[in-house]
């Protein structure tokens, strides 16, 4: 479960927590279209998600989105397999297959972030494999017509910004617009998994994001699609403008402020 956001006037609110199904009837009750969003860093969601999709249907639910990622296919264990389960079973559905997100560069919480305000640097076991990184906003514009459109889409879109960047590119784009060095560290398996769990991530979920590093290594995410362009009717943007937007996060950087003060 996640933190609540803070109640706004005139929209009904109600608690849900993937792991309290007596959360969940409250939250169904008047839906007809929902966006599935998985619970984070659990390993394996389908074991939380399947039950509700199932409580989600039998309460009318009839349009599901479901936030997914472009490295997990159709059927494969975890996510894949409420990917799958939307397909056969829902009225009406979409999967979202994302690229990796620009914003892991830019949000306090993430690794990334971590390691470029302390170190000035980010540490993958992705080599020189690249990546079709996206902006947030772009996926949530494609988001908003999968649950609003007059017609179902019906489909799996996986999402891209315009090219594809290697760690090392987006390091020398972060390095260009804060004005300071901020390098690629190349690490093998075993460095990366370490490196993840001393930051404090679960050892299961640090395995499992290297394998991710891995198959990026050997070419999985380097490719791009139209999808933002052909759904929303807009270009995607480029990773060099969003670093450009939050250029004043990387010149100054949380852990290098000497009051303590973060973004």
């Amino acid at each position: 479960s996640r933190a609540a956001p803070a109640p706004r006037e005139g929209l009904e609110h109600a608690r849900f927590d993937w792991a309290d199904p007596a959360t969940h009837d409250a939250a169904l009750r008047g839906v007809d279209r929902a966006y599935l969003v998985a619970p984070a860093a659990v390993e394996d969601p389908s074991a939380l998600m399947l039950p509700f999709v199932g409580r989600a249907l039998a309460a009318g639910v009839r349009r599901l989105v479901l936030l997914s990622a472009s490295a997990v296919p159709e059927g494969a264990p975890g996510i894949g397999a409420v990917h799958r389960a939307l397909r056969e079973r829902a009225p009406e559905w979409t999967v979202l297959r994302p690229s990796w997100f620009m914003q892991n560069f830019i949000d306090p919480r993430h690794p990334h972030f971590a390691a470029i305000a302390a170190r000035g640097e980010i540490t993958t076991a992705t080599g020189g494999g690249r990546v079709g990184f996206v902006d947030a906003d772009d996926i949530a514009g494609v988001a908003a017509r999968a649950l609003l459109d007059d017609t179902p889409h019906d489909t799996a879109h996986v999402i891209t910004g315009p090219e594809a960047l290697s760690y090392d590119d987006v390091t020398a784009i972060l390095s260009e617009v804060a004005g300071r060095a901020i390098r690629h560290v190349r690490a093998d398996e075993d460095a990366a998994r370490a490196h993840l769990v001393q930051g404090g991530m679960p050892a299961a979920y640090a395995a499992f994001l290297v394998r991710l590093d891995l198959a990026i290594r050997d070419g999985a995410e380097d490719r791009v699609t139209d999808t933002v362009q052909r759904v929303t009717g807009r270009a995607p943007r480029a990773f060099r403008d969003v670093a450009r937007a939050h250029a004043h996060v990387f010149r100054d950087p949380p852990a290098a402020r000497r009051d303590g003060a973060t973004a």
